[in-house]
């Protein structure tokens, strides 16, 4: 492990707390289950943290199978980097559906403290620095949901409390109800690209700033609309052939006109699509980190290197405007 892994990457404050996360964070929702070679998978970790990234995104949900991605990291954390868990921010996630009971879904009290007992087992710590609601329900009454994320708090089996997914008027009733509790909200975990521009739109962005949490924002690369991959189609083994996030029926004419359009763009500026879209998103000052996955350490690395380039100019963010049409490809 390198000592100027601080130096390599700019942190940035989570709303108004006093917590800063790298601007770049790795979530584990895709490539970390038992369908992928553990060394492959705890190399790109372990490289993550070599470059600055302290911040490891994970839920109950990950896998395959459900739970997997949370052992793969808990064996890392054993492994290699138990004597870095205080420099470490290490949140999960849970109310997503996990099995057919009704106790492995949903945001009841029983749901969301019995997923994290579990988590806490799979990771191989005591406590994780955030805890997540990962979706809204609207068969459980919010002040349950948001009191089951106090108790963790409270019980020491979370630093911080978060949510994801929730559109803008009921995160400001969880975020209101979490400061009333004196836990305040830290972190909004959702969806948000050059073609998904729905955070804009619905006034997420400004409750953000209003609310006093940071947008931890996940699919900056568009499930990989927003590379290179698919400017001539379909290659052979890529995630649109079998992911159920991503269908080649959106892989069409016009996605292949603007996306290539915002791949000329980047090359000007002598980067890759890639890395001007992970730029995009970290412009916003309220983006407080985006995530990324990898399947490779040049991915990862690669995608790094989006922090090094010069700021976006006006007339580079209208053209982005002009092509990076929202809804493109979206999925919802």
């Amino acid at each position: 492990m390198t000592a100027d892994r601080y130096e390599r990457l700019e942190y940035r404050r989570a709303g108004g707390s006093g917590l800063d996360l790298p601007a770049i964070s790795f979530g584990l929702w895709q490539k970390f289950g038992t369908d992928r070679p553990y060394e492959t998978q705890r190399e790109i970790l372990l490289r993550a943290f070599d470059l600055g990234i302290a911040h490891f995104d994970n839920a109950d949900r990950y896998g395959p199978p459900y739970r997997a991605a949370q052992q793969v990291f808990g064996r890392v954390l054993q492994q290699d980097l138990a004597s870095y868990r205080d420099e470490l921010i290490l949140s999960t996630k849970a109310g997503n559906p996990i099995g057919a009971s009704p106790y492995l879904r949903g945001g009841s009290r029983k749901s969301l403290l019995t997923s994290l007992e579990h988590s806490l087992r799979d990771l191989g710590t005591d406590h994780v620095d955030i805890f997540y609601s990962h979706s809204p329900d609207p068969t459980t009454p919010l002040e349950e949901t948001v009191g089951a994320l106090v108790s963790a708090v409270e019980q020491g089996k979370a630093l911080y409390a978060g949510i994801s997914n929730y559109a803008p008027e009921r995160a400001h009733e969880a975020a209101v109800l979490l400061r009333r509790a004196g836990v305040p909200l830290l972190v909004h975990q959702p969806r948000y690209s050059i073609f998904d521009r729905s955070l804009e739109l619905n006034g997420l962005l400004k409750l953000a700033a209003e609310d006093g949490f940071g947008l931890v924002v996940y699919s900056p690369l568009a499930q990989g609309l927003l590379t290179g991959k698919y400017l001539e189609g379909i290659p052979t083994g890529a995630r649109a052939e079998d992911s159920p996030f991503l269908s080649p029926d959106v892989i069409d004419d016009t996605y292949r006109q603007r996306a290539a359009a915002l791949n000329r763009i980047a090359a000007d500026r002598g980067q890759s699509l890639a890395q001007l879209a992970l730029q995009w998103v970290l412009r916003q000052p309220q983006v407080t980190s985006a995530l990324i996955g990898a399947s490779s350490i040049w991915q990862l690395e690669h995608n790094v290197q989006a922090l090094t380039f010069p700021p976006l100019t006006e007339a580079e963010l209208a053209l982005i405007d002009e092509h990076g049409v929202h809804g493109t490809g979206l999925q919802l």
